[in-house]
């Protein structure tokens, strides 16, 4: 690799540099339209699990368990937010509270949605929309939002809601499964849709799903959060992760998922922006469905004004070969989703309260236990992704921190020699942590380095050269491709006061097909939740295994903080 490195810097990689300088003198962002482009959108295999993410509820409370009262209140919030951004009116985020952070990609959260392509997808982003869609136990219904330019409110919503849970009409033929065009392989759905959606009613019914705000499903099964049983939040995870395949739109920007008993979720498409931006939506969701509030009967307060304009059913006219189209398409997706396990581990033995008493970053700490836990699960240090925000620049996403580096090797490696003493032990960790706090300073300040090389490679494939160092370097899998939620990016709940009121988080599926996806959130002082993922079909994976050593591995750290805190004081007391 070394010899491959210098010869493309001495060599082919002078002249791509030049052409990519050439690049950023005109372009917003040098990165920014090739990433959605080459890793988004002309991606031809399935978007669910392999690029769409979910974020959970805020699952230490528990605001009703009425569905249609708190479908109406997130619905209502949703809107609300869209305002906020159509008015440009919407708080910006302030690193520190002083440098201001890109905020390009809020333009598409709303009427938004995602094209299959042949040989790439768009993603199409309407100016308005005056209506949401609404899935139900296998029917779309169109349901407006205005009545006389005023956003209908939570009790009119929910009257809406109401109807559309008392239709008793029956799902036409293939519109039941129809989403699962959605999750399948791009290429075959974009080939479906150009022949059995291009015209009349199947084309009209389309465009007001495409067009639309964005898609609520009322699920008919309860989303279910218990301390005592954990699989029942895996299950959770998965409604919202994949849902049953054909059950949620995959392509629009965000689809509301809404359990019967009254819990929420969201499944979200990744091209159009990355998780942060969700996030801060998310945020708002829960706070501003706290501040509307709910009886104490768990319906909507307040008195609807008028009746609502009702949901209209969308009408289908899909042939026996359409239904066929989806049938496969839906045996895809059924076999991906089979092969994904999901465990969503809640750590609250101790959290960042501690962290930053012993002088660590939070990040840096939870990195750390990655690497000694997947140094135990594997037992060898691989390739890890971490993903770490550019939007101190315009148009700026993402950029890879590389946290599996030589000091926290070297850290991991003392953690399991029996020799290694506490001293030595706890330095190499600060080390360590230290090296990794660099590495994500640097991708956030626009000093990474895979972004560019990823750049470089897009150079070198319009130019028609070869590059072996590229080839190699960017072929490399991510065997742990890691995130953290951020949360705090609204000053709308003081969780200080309201320590219950932060989402759950949220989770991804696995990069490569023998490693492991890894989301967390860091929710208080004294809670993580991790959301760990991986193939079943992988002999050498196995997400609660793992989960296990993130437990162990954690509680190790803790357990050298605390002897070498207690040889501190004995050495102090001897003096």
């Amino acid at each position: 690799m070394e010899t491959l490195a210098n010869e493309f810097q001495k060599g082919i990689g002078v002249k791509l540099q030049r052409y990519l300088i050439l690049k950023s003198w005109w372009a917003t962002n040098y990165v920014s339209d090739w990433w959605e482009e080459y890793v988004y959108l002309r991606g031809r295999s399935p978007i669910m699990v392999n690029s769409n993410f979910y974020g959970i509820d805020a699952i230490l409370m528990y605001p009703t368990n009425v569905q249609v009262a708190r479908a109406a209140n997130v619905i209502y919030s949703c809107l609300q937010y869209r305002r906020l951004i159509e008015r440009q009116e919407l708080e910006p985020i302030l690193i520190q509270g002083l440098v201001p952070l890109c905020s390009w990609q809020y333009e598409r959260v709303f009427n938004t949605t995602r094209i299959p392509g042949r040989e790439t997808d768009k993603i199409v982003h309407y100016q308005d929309s005056k209506h949401i869609v609404v899935y139900h136990k296998g029917k779309y219904f169109k349901v407006p939002i205005y009545h006389k330019n005023r956003i209908l409110q939570p009790s009119e919503i929910e009257i809406q809601m109401q109807q559309i849970l008392n239709d008793k009409s029956i799902p036409s033929d293939g519109e039941e499964k129809l989403a699962a065009l959605t999750a399948s392989e791009r290429t075959a759905w974009a080939i479906a849709r150009e022949e059995f959606f291009s015209k009349g009613m199947n084309k009209a019914s389309l465009d007001l799903i495409e067009k639309a705000a964005f898609i609520v499903v009322l699920d008919d099964i309860p989303y279910i959060y218990d301390p005592e049983d954990p699989d029942k939040l895996d299950e959770y995870g998965r409604i919202l992760l994949h849902g049953k395949g054909y059950d949620r739109w995959f392509d629009k920007s965000f689809t509301l998922c809404i359990g019967n008993n009254g819990r929420i979720g969201f499944n979200a498409e990744h091209s159009w922006a990355d998780a942060p931006i969700m996030g801060s939506l998310w945020e708002y969701v829960i706070a501003k469905d706290m501040e509307i509030g709910y009886k104490e009967d768990g319906y909507n307060k307040g008195e609807p004004e008028f009746i609502p304009p009702s949901p209209v059913r969308l009408q289908w006219d899909l042939t026996p070969n359409c239904i066929a189209a989806i049938e496969e398409s839906n045996q895809v997706a059924q076999n991906l989703l089979n092969d994904v396990e999901l465990r969503i581990y809640v750590h609250n033995a101790y959290g960042k309260g501690f962290m930053k008493i012993n002088s660590m970053s939070p990040d840096a700490y939870i990195q750390m236990a990655l690497q000694l836990a997947y140094f135990r699960d594997a037992g060898k240090f691989n390739l890890t992704y971490e993903a770490s925000m550019t939007r101190l620049f315009r148009e700026g996403r993402t950029e890879t921190v590389r946290p599996c580096t030589i000091e926290s090797t070297n850290w991991v490696k003392a953690m399991e020699n029996k020799d290694a003493n506490i001293e030595i032990k706890y330095k190499l960790l600060m080390t360590a942590a230290k090296q990794h706090q660099k590495g994500y300073q640097d991708a956030m300040c626009g000093k990474g380095i895979d972004r560019h090389l990823f750049c470089l490679y897009v150079v070198s494939k319009y130019l028609e050269v070869d590059s072996p160092f590229l080839k190699e370097v960017l072929s490399e899998p991510w065997k742990l491709s890691t995130s953290q939620t951020p949360h705090g990016q609204t000053s709308l709940i003081n969780l200080k006061k309201y320590p219950n009121c932060i989402s759950a988080g949220g989770g991804f599926g696995p990069v490569a097909d023998d490693g492991y996806g890894v989301s967390y959130i860091i929710a208080g002082e004294d809670l993580i939740f991790f959301h760990i993922s991986c193939k079943r079909s992988s002999p050498q994976t196995n997400a609660a295994r793992f989960a296990k050593q993130i437990e162990k591995a954690l509680a190790d750290m803790k357990i050298l903080f605390l002897e070498r805190k207690k040889l501190q004081e004995q050495k102090n007391g001897s003096l």
